[in-house]
């Protein structure tokens, strides 16, 4: 188990919550998305946010480490299971084992807990982090030539999501030039180079962590935009099945 980040502090402005209760709340957040993954604790209210702890897990370990991991990490702070306030998870796009592992995961210890759930999307993340009112694009590479590709209105700190689907490399670029949005940001190196020849302006970012979605997940649960147990899965973002059988077979 890797420690990267210790006692970090973000203030949110205020205007965000002002239809908000007043709240603290501990809440840890989880991204088992990727070939590796994160879990976050955090704590905050309407006025603030910090992260207490976050620890990586390395890919091929998330069911054998997550629980494990999060219980070091509340006794490290002195906090138990029962003090959680709630959990916020990326639901996708991403790894199929790896979200399926992340998600049960989180459904066994909110339904222990009774504790809600706010889900995140990786594309949503990438938007909040471009601090660009507009619409934002952001993308993602999915292989075999094609692009997760997410359209999103952000004003007062939150990225609204306006659409998000699976787009080969010919239909993004398309894409792109039809939205004409404020900017495009991508944590994949590939998908700004493919992004650049549509003459967008395009921000290229690290990949989100754990970190990033406790924030998120944080606005959201006080918001209460959150999810049952029963209704949590994963976002895959794949084509429709008009989509696939519309496509000439090879």
């Amino acid at each position: 188990m890797c420690k990267f980040s210790s006692q970090k502090i973000f203030h949110l402005p205020i205007y965000q919550f002002t239809q908000l209760p007043i709240a603290f709340m501990l809440l840890v957040s989880i991204d088992t998305s990727g070939k590796s993954g994160g879990i976050t604790l955090a704590e905050g209210d309407r006025n603030g946010f910090r992260v207490l702890e976050s620890s990586s897990i390395a890919g091929g370990t998330f069911s054998a480490q997550l629980v494990p991991t999060l219980a070091s990490l509340l006794q490290r702070h002195g906090f138990t299971a029962r003090e959680i306030g709630g959990f916020a998870a990326v639901s996708g796009p991403g790894s199929f084992t790896g979200l399926r592992v992340g998600l049960s995961a989180i459904k066994g210890l909110a339904e222990v807990l009774k504790l809600p759930i706010a889900t995140v999307s990786l594309l949503e993340a990438l938007a909040t982090s471009s601090y660009q009112q507009g619409t934002i694009a952001t993308a993602l590479d999915a292989g075999r030539s094609e692009v997760y590709f997410g359209l999103f209105s952000f004003s007062n700190g939150r990225a609204r999501k306006i659409a998000e689907e699976l787009l080969s490399q010919t239909e993004f670029a398309s894409r792109l030039t039809e939205t004409k949005p404020v900017r495009l940001v991508t944590s994949d190196h590939a998908v700004a180079e493919l992004s650049l020849v549509t003459g967008a302006q395009v921000q290229e970012v690290t990949r989100p962590g754990s970190e990033v979605i406790a924030r998120i997940g944080l606005q959201k649960l006080l918001a209460n935009e959150t999810v049952s147990v029963e209704a949590l899965d994963a976002n895959y973002i794949r084509r429709s099945d008009a989509e696939i059988l519309s496509k000439p077979q090879r």
